[in-house]
């Protein structure tokens, strides 16, 4: 599973034509938390959009869940907001109306749960390059590109040393070994990239 192009296209019209009224849509997005109130809640969601250069940017926004939201599996049924779970994957419909806090919250119009399979892949490496300023590393083999990965670290990234404690992206350093768990979607550029969700300095 992964993010397709017209995905990006999609996305990034939205944003840009954003008004009161409009709606932005994404797809094949994860579940990173979940609150429930009652009947109400919020649903963090996690999702790929597509930036300059091809490198793809992670957006974060916690969506507001009311009993006018849909939530529905892929076959159609409606599910209840306690059913869903961190890890899944799911299509949402949102308004483009965002607050400013961090996340950003929107009002959810629609949530379906496209896959409730385990998303997390293990890739165990040698640290090559760390960029800071676009939050993202590259494992692999310095001279053998087929080998390389380059991970996207979003907030919800945990990071930790050999001792367990947990440490910042600006604290990788090339040459490292580190342990890396990650979505198992990818994109089918040079280096693939993908979402990590913990890395554990070896």
């Amino acid at each position: 599973m992964g993010y397709n192009m017209d995905t990006f296209k999609n996305c990034n019209q939205c944003n840009q034509n954003s008004g009161s009224n409009s709606i932005v849509r994404v797809r094949d997005a994860i579940v990173e938390d979940v609150f429930v109130n009652n009947r109400a809640g919020t649903v963090t969601i996690s999702y790929g959009v597509m930036g300059d250069f091809r490198m793809i940017h992670i957006n974060v926004v916690a969506l507001l869940v009311n009993q006018n939201t849909i939530i529905r599996n892929r076959f159609g049924q409606n599910m209840l907001l306690r059913d869903l779970r961190k890890g899944m994957v799911v299509n949402a419909e949102f308004s483009s109306a965002m607050t400013r806090s961090m996340p950003p919250q929107a009002v959810a119009f629609r949530i379906t749960v496209t896959s409730a399979q385990d998303l997390t892949n293990v890739k165990i490496g040698n640290v090559i390059r760390v960029d800071v300023n676009n939050s993202f590393f590259l494992v692999g083999n310095e001279n053998d590109p087929n080998s390389q990965m380059r991970f996207v670290v979003t907030d919800t990234t945990m990071i930790l040393d050999r001792r367990g404690n947990q440490i910042y992206l600006r604290n990788l350093r090339p040459g490292q070994n580190v342990r890396v768990e990650h979505a198992n979607f990818q994109t089918a550029s040079i280096p693939p990239q993908t979402t990590a969700f913990s890395v554990q300095v070896l």
